[in-house]
């Protein structure tokens, strides 16, 4: 299984690496983000290193919406077809919000000096359609402008 997996990865990798540049400057654009980060983009502080060590960007990216804890879960909770879970590397796109997941046992200290804030959403991107990871985080867009209608 394990060779299996292997001869795949390098059309598996771009795949990841194309959807995640996609979705990264699709999330530039929307109005309720407030950065996005991701080395693919060329407002990333890093983005001139990492096109010299690398021959792709990966496939995972984070970004903070504007507001909060409150509003990084609406957004969440709001998508479908996205898994919520901290898994990475999956062929099928995860999200998830790191200050209350995977960094969730850091002190507010250690969190803040690794820019883990509660508006952070962190989404490891799989190989399905672009258009359809769109649609499914549009949901989360359209949660945060109409709070009071609940999950879309």
């Amino acid at each position: 299984m394990f060779l299996k997996g292997l001869e795949t990865l390098p059309i598996r990798m771009r795949a990841h690496c194309d959807n995640a540049l996609q979705l990264a400057l699709w999330l530039e654009e929307q109005p309720a983000v407030e950065e996005v980060f991701y080395a693919g983009l060329e407002s990333h502080p890093q983005h001139e290193l990492a096109k010299q060590q690398q021959s792709g960007f990966g496939g995972v990216l984070s970004f903070r919406l504007k507001g909060d804890r409150t509003e990084a879960w609406q957004f969440i909770d709001a998508t479908r077809m996205i898994s919520i879970t901290a898994n990475l590397g999956d062929v099928k796109t995860t999200i998830t919000h790191p200050a209350t997941t995977t960094h969730g046992r850091l002190s507010p200290e250690d969190k803040h000096a690794a820019g883990i804030t509660e508006n952070l959403v962190r989404i490891s991107v799989g190989i399905e359609a672009v258009e359809d990871l769109k649609t499914d985080l549009a949901r989360g867009f359209q949660a945060l402008q109409n709070p009071s209608n609940g999950n879309v």
